[in-house]
């Protein structure tokens, strides 16, 4: 972990979806008379604009305490670990609608890297590069591309959201020896899903450790333990991350500019309301 480490976890009061986080609210219309026919005179509707939820007090007590347990037993506390990840995504983060709308920079990160290899697929690896003012990168393995491709996929604008994405991109891109996904000129639908899965778990994952397992992870006695703590977590949030795209199957071959959005944001909704069921069976699981 990297950036993402350095916070301490948001408070209890912290809002549930960070003004930071959503779009700039629209411009107020034109008023009616002024010479713009194109606008549309007919005022916002205040019950349109959508609303920040309330936060719950103390809505991230449970979910670490519970995470805390299974932490503190080396990882033999499954119960615990699904406690904690059920709790986070219903309580902590009000439900997985909400929890998906805290990855702002995440999900954008991740359409970015969805389109840059569905038209790798479609038009090639050397005329995509060249499309992004990028042709330095052509002929270099894809690791180094990848890397060369950090700031135009997740761009570093100093928050922490921004640091979730970019340290989960660089955690993506050090799986990659281990999918045997090496060559871009030949690059499938298939691997491409792969990439975005692993993508996606990082930040969902890095997302859980600022909020509720920072401290926690450090409890284990030693380094191997930590790792397989954080093993354990990666691959439960995987588990949901990959129900999710399944039911996406056919979806992840027709990626578009038009759809990536929409797409991106439908799998992290759906991931965060499998892994909070996923959460209360191994919770039952006593």
């Amino acid at each position: 972990m990297g950036t993402s480490n350095s916070f301490g976890g948001p408070k209890n009061g912290t809002p549930l979806i960070p003004t930071w986080l959503e779009p700039a609210p629209p411009s107020m219309p034109a008023q009616p008379g002024t010479d713009n026919p194109d606008v549309d005179e007919k005022p916002i509707a205040p019950s349109k604009i959508p609303a920040i939820p309330v936060p719950t007090p103390n809505r991230f007590t449970i979910a670490r305490t519970n995470f805390s347990q299974f932490a503190g037993s080396n990882g033999g506390n499954g119960a615990g670990l699904g406690r904690a990840v059920s709790n986070y995504v219903s309580k902590s983060s009000g439900g997985s609608r909400q929890a998906a709308r805290r990855m702002g920079a995440s999900r954008n990160s991740g359409s970015r890297l969805l389109g840059f290899m569905s038209n790798v697929i479609n038009n090639g690896v050397e005329d995509t590069l060249q499309e992004l003012n990028l042709g330095d990168l052509i002929g270099r393995p894809i690791d180094e591309i990848f890397l060369g491709m950090m700031d135009y996929i997740c761009p570093d604008g100093g928050t922490i959201d921004e640091g979730i994405a970019r340290d989960a991109f660089v955690e993506m891109i050090a799986d990659l020896s281990e999918t045997g996904i090496t060559d871009f000129g030949a690059l499938t639908n298939e691997q491409m899903k792969t990439v975005f899965e692993l993508y996606a778990t990082h930040t969902i994952q890095n997302r859980l450790y600022n909020d509720i397992a920072n401290k926690a992870i450090q409890v284990p006695s030693n380094p191997r333990l930590a790792r397989q703590i954080q093993r354990q977590l990666f691959d439960f949030i995987r588990r949901g991350v990959s129900d999710a795209l399944a039911s996406f199957q056919d979806s992840v071959q027709e990626i578009t500019k038009q759809n990536t959005n929409e797409f991106v944001n439908k799998v992290y909704e759906d991931a965060f309301s499998i892994l909070q069921k996923l959460g209360e069976l191994e919770a039952e699981q006593v």
